[in-house]
């Protein structure tokens, strides 16, 4: 229990930050393209890490030769692929959708979660299940009451639903004992040179303008790639994935909190209502199953 309440409690200030960094992310694409962007908070966040690693590095005489893991450098390739395909089409996704249907749509790796985990034979529990159907419902109204028809961005968003699902279920099946800092680190440095690749391909990158765009690039770059993806891999080793997808899916509720107390954007009734499913759903999730609780009694562990 004390490492479930851990992982849950780096999740949710994971989600915080992402949420919050929404307002970031949309204020960068006003200034430059969203592969420049992508690229620029990437390498940002990997080179940001690199002291912090050396900061938590219990035997400094080891800095160097952790990094040397095999391990850890396929994990890492192989999450960075997911994470720049999932980061990609949201990106790209946003500059022909509206945000509120971008947060909902992405957000719908939490109904995915649940079903690929099936194919890996893990059974999510009822209350998982009532808390994906809470969480759908107060997404859509919490992002969709009102929105356009279906377009090109909807569909690159659906995508990286599928991609985020994918992400997730990679670091639950392989990040195992490796070292969360390290490996977000090589991800997003991953997910950066790849990005160059398609900004280079794609658009014309010019210093001045990324310079304008500084203060959401660093705060993308540091706070979201940098710290939210380390606490999700550190998050994730103490839940499992479909808990875990639905405290993430918090990131919507976040940005719209955010967007008002930030933007002073109004909070319409059915916003505050869906803002309330998706927290009774996180929470509901949390709840320990029938099974669970009965060997929990049995083993002494509950009064």
């Amino acid at each position: 229990m004390k490492n479930k309440l851990r992982g849950s409690v780096a999740l949710l200030i994971g989600t915080m930050i992402w949420g919050s960094a929404f307002i970031a992310q949309s204020v960068g694409m006003d200034h430059i393209g969203p592969m420049t962007f992508q690229t620029a908070r990437c390498l940002l966040g990997a080179v940001f890490l690199v002291p912090v690693v050396f900061l938590f590095e219990k035997d400094k005489r080891q800095f160097i030769s952790n990094w040397k893991n095999p391990k850890l450098w396929k994990t890492g390739l192989v999450c960075g692929l997911a994470l720049f395909v999932a980061a990609g089409l949201q990106q790209v996704g946003l500059v022909y959708t509206t945000a509120g249907k971008a947060g909902f749509i992405t957000s719908m790796y939490l109904v995915l979660v649940p079903i690929l985990g099936i194919f890996l034979g893990r059974r999510p529990s009822a209350a998982c299940w009532l808390g994906v159907g809470l969480a759908v419902a107060g997404l859509y109204l919490l992002s969709c009451m009102g929105a356009t028809g279906l377009n090109v961005g909807d569909i690159l968003m659906a995508g990286s639903a599928l991609a985020f699902a994918v992400q997730i279920i990679l670091i639950d099946r392989l990040a195992g004992d490796l070292d969360g800092l390290r490996l977000n680190g090589i991800q997003a440095l991953v997910c950066g040179l790849v990005s160059a690749v398609f900004m280079f391909a794609t658009e014309e990158p010019d210093i001045q303008s990324i310079q304008n765009c500084a203060l959401p690039i660093a705060y993308a770059g540091i706070l979201s790639m940098g710290v939210a993806y380390s606490l999700q891999i550190i998050g994730q080793k103490d839940l499992d994935p479909t808990p875990a997808s639905l405290i993430m899916s918090l990131e919507s509720v976040f940005a719209v909190l955010c967007s008002w107390l930030l933007l002073n954007e109004r909070m319409q009734p059915t916003e505050l209502l869906g803002c309330a499913l998706v927290f009774a759903a996180v929470i509901l999730a949390q709840l320990p199953d029938r099974k669970h609780r009965k060997n929990a009694y049995a083993n002494g562990q509950c009064s």
